[in-house]
């Protein structure tokens, strides 16, 4: 029988971080918890289903290429950056499957036989998933940025994780370039931190409710300037009606990061 899947929302530090050097250690735990996934599954996925802060559709959009391509929208690395492979199968029939979930839910959606990965997709799913055997569909954020849209999106793709998909939405909980590294973002980043916190850890209806809320939250607008990296959040949420759960987090560049779950 196919085990039901978490959903997750996890971060996917910067760019190529975790390829590079690093005699900081800035990374070292995020890796340690990306790298930590799969034994945080009850089995090996049949697919993953991934959301994507980096790709921006009118509607819902998932790549629907039988061997997707890679993505490298990430500027100013050492060149072996760019020369990094994860050449997981995609899974056609899956984006198509999930195409018409949202649709008979009234959303719109369709499928992009052509789009790559991104590195919101292959840089966190080569470190937790190296063998690049599980096959991946990228799903992007919609256009209007409207984030009970999105909690609206993972309910409808609610089945899929029942069907042993495992969705993940890659973002950052805290995304203001300019704060990174600053001290004066560290406390208002903690408080935003605590009220996400907060709201994932409510059941379903009164989580969503309390999301569709982020940007009056404390510090909200200054964690997120723009909110298309919190957007998979949102999507990762809607999968499930149980209360949400942190199980990641720690401070990056003075900012506090987390990742949560959401058990199906």
């Amino acid at each position: 029988m196919t085990a039901p899947m978490p959903a997750f929302f996890i971060p996917h530090g910067g760019g190529p971080c975790f390829f590079m050097d690093d005699p900081a250690g800035t990374w070292t735990s995020m890796e340690a918890f990306l790298r930590s996934l799969p034994e945080r599954l009850p089995a090996k996925p049949k697919a993953i289903l991934l959301i994507s802060g980096h790709w921006e559709t009118d509607g819902f959009q998932f790549t629907g290429a039988a061997q997707p391509s890679l993505i490298y929208d990430y500027y100013g690395f050492p060149p072996h950056t760019y020369e990094l492979r994860y050449d997981a199968p995609g899974d056609p029939a899956l984006a198509e499957r999930a195409t018409g979930l949202l649709r008979a839910a009234g959303l719109k959606a369709g499928v992009d036989p052509q789009r790559g990965l991104d590195h919101g997709v292959f840089v966190p799913l080569k470190v937790a998933f190296p063998d690049a055997d599980i096959p991946v569909v990228e799903m992007s954020v919609a256009q209007g940025l409207d984030p009970a849209l999105h909690v609206a999106a993972g309910r409808a793709l609610a089945s899929l994780a029942a069907d042993g998909v495992l969705i993940l939405g890659s973002g950052m909980s805290f995304h203001n370039m300019r704060g990174y590294g600053d001290s004066r973002f560290t406390d208002p980043s903690i408080a935003f931190d605590q009220w996400l916190t907060d709201a994932v850890e409510q059941p379903g209806p009164a989580r969503a409710e309390a999301l569709a809320q982020w940007a009056e939250a404390p510090a909200g607008r200054l964690s997120h300037p723009r909110e298309e990296h919190l957007l998979p959040l949102m999507v990762a949420a809607g999968v499930s009606e149980a209360a949400g759960e942190k199980v990641y987090g720690e401070q990056v560049m003075r900012t506090a990061i987390s990742g949560f779950r959401f058990d199906t």
